[in-house]
C-alpha cells in the first residue's frame, strides 16, 4: 500500500516525505525554490482558476469543491497528471504539497484520497 500524505509547502521538509510534489497552480508566495525542496511541481493536476477562485478555501464549500474538482480531473491532461502521481505513490512515499493555510480542505487532500483510497476509476 502506497503512503500518500499532505503537507504545507511552507513546513520544513522531513526525511519521511519521500517524493515531494507541489500540486498548486501558482507558486507559493515568499518561498524560494531552494527552500521548497521540491522533486516536482505538478501544475497540470491543480483545479481550474475558476474553481479555485469560487472555492476560496471556504470550509463550507469544501464538499462541493471536492466534487467539482473530481469532475475536472476527468479532463485528459489532468487525468494524465493524476496517473503520474499514482505512479509516484506506487514507487514509495508521496507527499503532496500545498500553500493553502488549511491543507485538510485543499486540493491536495482530494488528490491524496483519490490516489490512496480509490479502487480504480
Amino acid at each position: 500500500m502506497s503512503k500518500v500524505q499532505v503537507r504545507r509547502v511552507y513546513d520544513a521538509p522531513e526525511s519521511s516525505d519521500g517524493k515531494r510534489v507541489l500540486v498548486d497552480r501558482l507558486w507559493p508566495r515568499g518561498l524560494s525554490k531552494e527552500k521548497a525542496k521540491l522533486d516536482d511541481w505538478c501544475k497540470q493536476v491543480s483545479p481550474s482558476t475558476e474553481l479555485r477562485k469560487w472555492y476560496a478555501h471556504d470550509p463550507d464549500k469544501f464538499e462541493e469543491f471536492a466534487g467539482r474538482y473530481r469532475a475536472e480531473l476527468d479532463d485528459p491532461e489532468r487525468a494524465e497528471a493524476l496517473d503520474g502521481l499514482r505512479t509516484d505513490a506506487a514507487a514509495g512515499t508521496l507527499t503532496l504539497l500545498t500553500a493553502a493555510k488549511r491543507d485538510d480542505i485543499s486540493e491536495a487532500t482530494v488528490l491524496a484520497e483519490l490516489i490512496s483510497g480509490e479502487s480504480g476509476s
